[in-house]
């Protein structure tokens, strides 16, 4: 019947709704889309339990960057460096970064051999160069994954390079960010080293309209093993290739939306059952038909 009442959502559903827009919340208007969620729920109890499990999600997901007491670096909310709740590891420098509270240092346990970190640390150097010239305010650190216990050749280990740039820009209504993650298996056995890439790109326009860009692509490739410093330099190259490849075709792909996809989201015969001349849209005046059409002028 009509008249028959909808059932009203459980306080589980509506936190459930609540976390899926605050974890979908374009870059860097999380707290833009929070304030609306809690307006909307009317609850501050349910709220404070759907934003204490998405924040920390959302952060991490989007690699976002914290800057350390007394400018000594930026670590990055990232799963790769989370040591516990709350407690993220800066490997450049051995901190561990307590988020909202503190910084400590790194313990002995926290920090890999003196054999792996002397891959990790050139590699850090050469990421750092790369970032610096690609990714303006960009960020990056250079993690170890697995086997950083391993004291010397004999056995395979695994690096994580991840690159972080956002620029926010609420007041000319646009938002963006560059996320980057790279896994580097070092294969000693065959003497290989295997990256796998993935590459995630968000951006948010909202000025007079609503659109959003959220574009991923995962690659592949490898070298070979050699020294700390030769490593570094080949992977670096291999991520600078592989990521310009990438930001490439995305320009050439949307500077092609009107030639391609637009034309296509029209009519192939309009109403009045003529083709659109795209070659040729000079012959139509647009001011001359307003003008006519109001009278304009007379």
């Amino acid at each position: 019947m009509a008249d028959e009442e909808e059932a009203e959502l459980s306080e589980k559903q509506k936190k459930e709704i609540a976390k899926w827009f605050l974890l979908n919340s374009p870059p860097g208007e999380i707290q833009f889309v929070a304030k609306d969620v809690k307006a909307v729920i009317n609850d501050d109890v349910l709220y404070e339990e759907a934003a204490s499990e998405a924040f920390p999600l959302y952060n991490k997901s989007h690699l976002i960057s914290i800057e350390m007491p007394g400018r000594i670096g930026d670590v990055i909310v990232t799963s790769y460096g989370e040591l516990a709740k709350n407690e993220f590891i800066d490997p450049r420098t051995a901190q561990v970064a307590v988020v909202c509270t503190e910084v400590r240092p790194a313990l002995d346990e926290e920090l890999p051999s003196a054999y792996v970190e002397e891959f990790r640390c050139a590699m850090d150097a050469e990421i750092l160069k790369y970032v610096g010239e690609a990714y303006p305010k960009g960020v990056c650190s250079v993690y170890c994954g697995n086997g950083k216990d391993v004291e010397g050749p004999g056995f395979d280990f695994e690096l994580v390079v991840v690159i972080s740039a956002a620029r926010h820009s609420p007041q000319n209504f646009c938002n963006g960010s560059w996320r980057s993650v790279w896994s580097i298996e070092f294969k000693d056995e065959i003497q290989m080293l295997e990256l796998k890439g993935k590459l995630q790109v968000g951006a948010h326009y909202f000025e007079e309209g609503n659109v959003q860009l959220d574009a991923k692509h995962e690659c592949k490739d490898t070298t070979i093993f050699q020294s700390s410093e030769d490593s570094a330099i080949a992977i670096s190259n291999i991520i600078r290739q592989h990521e310009t490849e990438y930001l490439t075709s995305l320009e050439a792909s949307y500077s092609n939306l009107p030639d391609t996809t637009f034309k296509d989201l029209r009519r192939k015969l309009p109403v009045t059952r003529t083709l659109f001349p795209w070659q040729n849209t000079l012959q139509f005046s647009l001011t001359r038909d307003i003008t006519k059409e109001l009278g304009i002028g007379k």
